[in-house]
């Protein structure tokens, strides 16, 4: 009798997954700015490469779909999508409040934490007593800017923005600033790990901020289009369990960039 059960939950859990997959169209468009390596960019042969394609690769052999890449401005993804010009969207897409009255998103796809860099041995740390009477260098008109200038700035944490983040990376060389905010992958990938960056480090823990920061990156998708939401969730959860994830991860990263 309890094979009988077991065969027959077995059973129904094929059915529910098939199902699910079975309401995917043949073929999607996936709109992405290839600018932003290690997320998405082009190799020397023009082929998309990085974090996020070989995400969207894995996810799109699982649900049994075609996939096919629109290239596009970032700020055009979401009118492209909202359009009907692609059918989601896989770039470094923070998944914010603002974002969620326009657009659905999948389950998270990796954190978008952001973190303080500073010289090795600093003992800096994201809190108001160690920065206190600091001064902090960031890049104008993004989430760090508006998490600094909301809770350090008006205790006494002295905030200096710039127009691009190279100069941000200067000002920290020459000892003007005493740490750099910014995304932690971008500083992991473009600073740590260059040679400009070898006296440098990470300080203290990333700040965590949902309503600033959002809760991560995820797949933009229209909110009608919840069948293939479904499928896709399903497909990045197996991934999540059997390891494939974690292993396309390590091709890229040295660090936990999933998040809590």
């Amino acid at each position: 009798m309890k094979k009988r059960v077991l065969a027959l939950s077995l059973m129904l859990g094929l059915s529910s997954a098939a199902s699910v997959f079975a309401a995917v169209p043949g073929s999607i468009r996936i709109g992405t700015d290839p600018t932003y390596p290690p997320f998405e960019s082009k190799n020397a042969q023009g082929q998309l490469v990085g974090f996020d394609i070989d995400l969207a690769n894995e996810i799109c052999k699982r649900i049994h779909t075609q996939c096919t890449y629109v290239e596009s401005d970032f700020d055009a993804l979401i009118p492209s999508l909202k359009a009907k010009k692609i059918d989601a969207i896989i770039s470094s897409l923070s998944i914010t409040a603002k974002r969620q009255e326009e657009i659905a998103f999948s389950e998270k796809l990796y954190a978008a934490n952001a973190r303080l860099v500073a010289p090795k041995g600093s003992k800096i740390e994201p809190t108001i007593e160690s920065l206190k009477g600091k001064n902090i260098g960031l890049l104008q008109g993004t989430t760090q800017e508006t998490y600094a200038n909301q809770y350090w700035r008006p205790k006494g944490v002295s905030v200096t923005p710039y127009a691009n983040q190279d100069l941000v990376y200067q000002d920290l060389n020459a000892g003007r600033i005493d740490a750099a905010f910014q995304d932690e992958v971008q500083a992991s990938e473009g600073f740590l790990k260059q040679p400009v960056g070898k006296n440098y480090a990470f300080a203290g823990p990333a700040v965590k901020d949902d309503k600033i920061f959002g809760v991560g990156t995820g797949m933009g998708l229209r909110k009608d289009d919840s069948e293939l939401k479904a499928a896709i969730d399903k497909a990045f959860a197996e991934m999540r369990k059997d390891g494939t994830y974690d292993k396309i991860a390590k091709k890229y990263f040295d660090f936990n960039v999933y998040g809590d």
